[in-house]
């Protein structure tokens, strides 16, 4: 995936909240879980009819 579906600079922050580093690959592997929800959530609407996401489908 090239395409980042997280804002880099918000993530690194909630992080460093956690007193926690974010490592290079971290925003790369989020982005791909965002993908995948948001690929799981479309499916559900459009099983229901739907051409829209809402925040049952997540």
């Amino acid at each position: 995936m090239a395409e980042v579906l997280v804002v880099k600079s918000k993530v690194r922050e909630y992080a460093k909240k956690k007193k926690m580093n974010l490592g290079g690959d971290a925003v790369t592997a989020l982005s791909r879980e965002v993908a995948r929800l948001v690929d799981r959530a479309a499916e559900r609407a459009k099983q229901n009819r739907r051409s829209t996401i809402k925040g049952r489908d997540i």
